[in-house]
């Protein structure tokens, strides 16, 4: 995805960017109604009364800065209780919930048609023709605002709570993880030895790599005939310090520029072309609920599940030469599997071992990824000895130690005697 694309994609999920559009549609519609009316060929047979539109518009405009304060106050609370509840890494995705922010914008699109309406009206600019212009579109408006009032409504009981956040953050690692396994390289090649004469570029900026702009890359590597490897994937925290590019062949001062260019740096990770941290926003929420003060192994398993979920959208691990064979010269490494499943299931194995209820959800989520990931087969089962040995060295409670063994030996010895 080339840069621009992504930064309109980022643009459109913002909460001011909503509101300003369809506050602009208010103040048009409502300035616009009274030359709608004085150029209107139909003579409309009814005459609506200056103080019957102004007294609803009053109304409106009353009702709906209270009903934006409440729901500006509503989506802060979910902010919060996601932050305490759960891991302050799901606060990106409400914010980016397109219900609350439809919800928001149209209240105060409404707020802001009503006060311009009222303007419109004491300085005299609508005539009858206008005046029943404008009462038709406050009775549209007033519809418009009912129906988001009612889905809202519905919208705000869940919005926030503990199963909300883990299904957006499930949704949020599930799409960057599809994303990964179209596109495991980002559209160059896989990672080779980079020579040792090879140029090495750092970046000015420190923070996280948010998107990396591979057919740009592509483009100035075939232009200048460069062949070009990738340090520094999305996710990766870089600083002046750390290589971000390797560059096999001569380039000026211009190229350098347009090169680092292509990486977009910010101080906050993001999900999108992430998928690293979808996992690790997911096993912190497993992590809290499994601490000592909370005890809600129940989370836990949920989680353990949606993990699951999501890593079964792994690719294989390199794509077919043919596939890759009109690829740019950028080489570009991938997150091995290892690196997956330190992220997803760490925290978990660090907490959890000791509710045999957790355990016994991760020895079957470990052998239904190797029974469903064939290439992950080992990684996986080097983390199922793992959780094993935890068990072993932490599980106080024998009658639930022996059920663990049970259950874990007749999954994983089956395994081994169909393998």
């Amino acid at each position: 995805m080339r840069r621009w694309s992504w930064v309109l994609q980022r643009l459109r999920r913002q909460i001011w960017f909503r509101a300003a559009v369809i506050s602009a549609a208010g103040i048009v519609t409502a300035a616009v109604s009274g030359l709608v009316g004085r150029y209107f060929p139909y003579q409309f047979p009814a005459d609506v009364g200056q103080d019957a539109v102004g007294t609803i518009l009053e109304i409106l405009a009353s009702s709906m800065l209270a009903v934006t304060t409440f729901s500006l106050t509503a989506m802060v609370t979910a902010y919060g209780s996601a932050t305490q509840l759960a891991t302050p890494r799901a606060t990106q995705l409400l914010r980016e919930d397109p219900t609350s922010q439809n919800a928001l914008s149209t209240f105060l699109g409404a707020f802001v048609f009503s006060v311009v309406g009222i303007i419109g009206l004491q300085a005299g600019i609508y005539g009858s023709q206008g005046r029943f212009v404008l009462f038709a579109g406050t009775l549209m408006m007033i519809l418009v605002v009912v129906l988001t009032l009612l889905r809202w409504i519905s919208h705000i009981t869940t919005f926030g709570r503990m199963s909300d956040v883990i299904d957006r953050l499930e949704d949020a690692a599930a799409s960057a993880m599809e994303r990964f396994a179209q596109a495991p390289h980002l559209g160059g090649r896989p990672a080779v030895p980079v020579p040792p004469e090879a140029r090495v570029l750092y970046h000015k900026r420190t923070g996280y790599v948010h998107h990396l702009d591979v057919p740009t890359l592509g483009q100035i590597s075939t232009e200048r005939g460069l062949v070009l490897h990738v340090a520094a994937l999305p996710g990766t925290l870089v600083h002046p310090g750390r290589p971000v590019l390797h560059v096999e062949g001569e380039l000026d001062e211009a190229d350098m520029a347009a090169l680092l260019d292509a990486f977009t740096i910010d101080r906050h990770r993001t999900f999108d072309h992430d998928p690293r941290l979808g996992l690790i926003a997911l096993s912190e929420v497993a992590s809290r609920a499994l601490a000592p003060a909370t005890n809600d192994p129940g989370t836990a398993i949920e989680v353990s599940n949606a993990l699951l979920r999501v890593l079964l959208h792994l690719p294989a691990e390199e794509p077919d030469a043919e596939a890759l064979r009109d690829a740019p010269s950028v080489h570009v490494a991938r997150p091995v599997m290892e690196d997956f499943l330190r992220d997803a299931f760490d925290p978990i194995l660090r907490e959890g071992v000791v509710e045999v209820e957790v355990s016994l959800r991760l020895t079957k989520t470990f052998k239904a990824l190797a029974d469903a990931l064939p290439h992950a087969r080992e990684p996986v089962r080097a983390m199922a000895r793992r959780l094993s040995e935890r068990v072993e060295a932490r599980q106080d409670d024998r009658d639930a130690l022996l059920r663990f063994h049970q259950v874990h030996e007749a999954l994983w010895d089956a395994g081994a005697e169909r393998a």
